[in-house]
């Protein structure tokens, strides 16, 4: 079978996946792929190791019959892929949870505790030469221990990230799920409405998967209610939150500050964005660990030898 894979990988990963599909190429760039590649991808392999990027929308699905009859996502999130028209195609979709959990959550902590203590802008400040030293009223941040977090989407990332949080810094813990949840081994607080973990939270980070609906799922009115003194952090997909409402928030200061490592447009990020010293700014660093990294491609490659095998797929989408 002819596999391509969007995007170069790890050294191991790539002999991993040589090793076992002979008829492999590896695209030697890091642009996603236009919707000419895609198409022609499509029609010329047949399986492909899609990315974040690579846009397999419904158009692409349209031209022709795909000889593609699995795209094994590299990565949990598949908002990337068209899921109907991939099914009315006859394509299956598989993606790689569970490898990215404890890399991500970690991620967020570090992003919360960098927004909080102001790390990002003290960095920029001691680099610049202009410091002039320590004084008692100097970059005053946010406390974290012992405040309330929210999270938004408890699934297996935000669990991660809330497990830290409490135990780590002894935050309170409240949330919003879609589904009720009733078995967490840590203490934590299903709230009713996205609305009210916002009141309720100093501190929020945004865990949902992406797609059309958690589309702008938190707009002006949600950064309302999470009040002047709040903090919002979003590792999940840039447009979970509606960007231009969050940069009104952080500039009439109807919200404290704000820790993002992914964009609405990404990888364009509003030059508002990047010139407030409130927000702080990753370029989407949520699973950058090698290993982390490796272990999402055998975890697709898993994905591909069942298929080439007949077997069920262990981490079907559809």
């Amino acid at each position: 079978m002819k596999l391509l894979v969007t995007r170069p990988m790890t050294q191991a990963a790539e002999s991993a996946i040589s090793a076992r599909f002979e008829e492999t190429r590896f695209r030697d760039t890091n642009e996603p792929m236009t919707l000419d590649e895609v198409k022609a991808a499509l029609s010329e392999y047949d399986l492909i190791m899609p990315t974040l990027g690579d846009a397999f929308r419904a158009e692409a699905f349209a031209a022709a019959p795909p000889k593609t009859k699995l795209l094994a996502n590299f990565g949990a999130g598949y908002n990337h892929i068209d899921l109907d028209a991939a099914k009315a195609a006859g394509v299956s979709v598989t993606n790689t949870p569970d490898v990215v959990t404890e890399a991500t959550a970690d991620l967020a902590v570090t992003l919360l505790m960098m927004t909080a203590r102001r790390a990002g802008e003290g960095e920029r400040l001691a680099r610049s030469g202009t410091w002039q030293g320590w004084n008692p009223t100097q970059m005053l941040g946010s406390q974290v221990s012992g405040r309330t977090v929210g999270i938004v989407g408890m699934g297996r990332i935000g669990r991660a990230i809330a497990k830290r949080l409490h135990l780590g810094f002894g935050m309170r813990v409240v949330f919003f799920n879609r589904s009720p949840l009733s078995s967490l081994d840590f203490p934590a607080r299903q709230l009713p409405s996205l609305d009210e973990v916002m009141r309720q939270s100093d501190f929020v980070v945004v865990a949902v998967p992406g797609g059309a609906g958690t589309h702008h799922l938190i707009g002006s009115g949600e950064l309302d209610a999470l009040g002047k003194n709040g903090i919002i952090i979003n590792i999940a997909r840039g447009d979970v939150i509606d960007e231009a409402a969050l940069i009104a928030a952080l500039s009439s200061g109807k919200i404290r500050a704000a820790g993002l490592d992914v964009y609405e447009q990404e990888p364009v990020i509003p030059q508002t964005l990047r010139e407030m010293d409130n927000v702080v700014l990753l370029p989407h660093l949520g699973t950058a660990v090698e290993t982390v990294r490796t272990d999402m491609a055998l975890r697709a490659l898993d994905n591909l030898i069942a298929f080439s095998e007949d077997k069920a797929l262990p981490d079907a989408v559809i």
